[in-house]
């Protein structure tokens, strides 16, 4: 059956981790998401990460996203995998060509190709049933709402729709413990983000940005990377990515 596949059983559960403690944190092995754990962490939360393997083109940061588990030492990690290319629709799941060489006022104009359908909708669903069963009080996802290229699902009110959503819809909101979706970064600029992530120690060096790798290199000039790039030479901080255009 295509669709979800989730490990043969679950994660002990930590002895040390109270549910007033547990955040669940979506990691995709990109910047944002490393430091949006290490702020989670800085927060006091004990770090359940999750890591959605859905058939992307960059599949790589799934390996990165464990490495930034093990840097992290989260008390969790897992990876489930869904199939969205099995439903198209982006240049990150299809045949479609990632755009490359876009200057920012044309990466400022409209939805690009390498949104992925609904896909944090997808994303923070899973995250939610995860924080239901873990009896975690947050959420953490690396939404963007300066650098986002114009992803509908990285908006403020996107965040608190779902945040509702979940009120209402499982069995913890209903019964009245809520879980707060927290997006950390939603109004700082990729250099800011990077500084906060040198200031918190996150393991920057392990994360993975490239919409379309060539090989073990990083393109250097899909979206992702243009803004990856210009974020790190704004934060005066060395990139540690190996680009395959220098």
């Amino acid at each position: 059956m295509t669709g979800l596949i989730f490990p043969a059983s679950p994660p002990p559960m930590p002895h040390d981790a109270t549910p007033q403690r547990r955040a669940v944190v979506l990691l995709s092995g990109g910047l944002d998401s490393t430091v949006t754990a290490a702020v989670a962490q800085q927060e006091g939360c004990d770090l359940f990460l999750l890591t959605i393997a859905y058939r992307q083109r960059h599949a790589v940061e799934i390996e990165q996203a464990r490495q930034v588990a093990a840097a992290l030492r989260a008390h969790s990690h897992i990876v489930v995998e869904v199939d969205l290319r099995a439903l198209g629709g982006s240049a990150l799941t299809g045949d479609l060509p990632v755009p490359k060489d876009r200057p920012e006022q044309e990466r400022a104009q409209g939805i690009p190709v390498t949104y992925v359908p609904a896909r944090n909708l997808i994303f923070l669903s899973l995250a939610a049933a995860h924080a239901e069963v873990l009896g975690a009080s947050a959420i953490y996802f690396g939404a963007n709402v300066l650098d986002y290229s114009g992803y509908p699902d990285c908006r403020p009110e996107f965040i608190r729709a779902f945040e509702e959503t979940v009120a209402v819809g499982t069995k913890r909101g209903v019964e009245g413990s809520r879980v707060e979706v927290r997006a950390p970064l939603l109004t700082l600029s990729k250099a800011e983000i990077i500084q906060l992530g040198m200031k918190l120690q996150a393991p920057l060096h392990l994360t993975h940005s490239c919409y379309d790798p060539v090989g073990s290199l990083a393109c250097g000039r899909c979206d992702s990377c243009v803004i990856r790039r210009q974020g790190f030479a704004k934060a005066g901080v060395e990139d540690p990515t190996a680009y395959a255009v220098p």
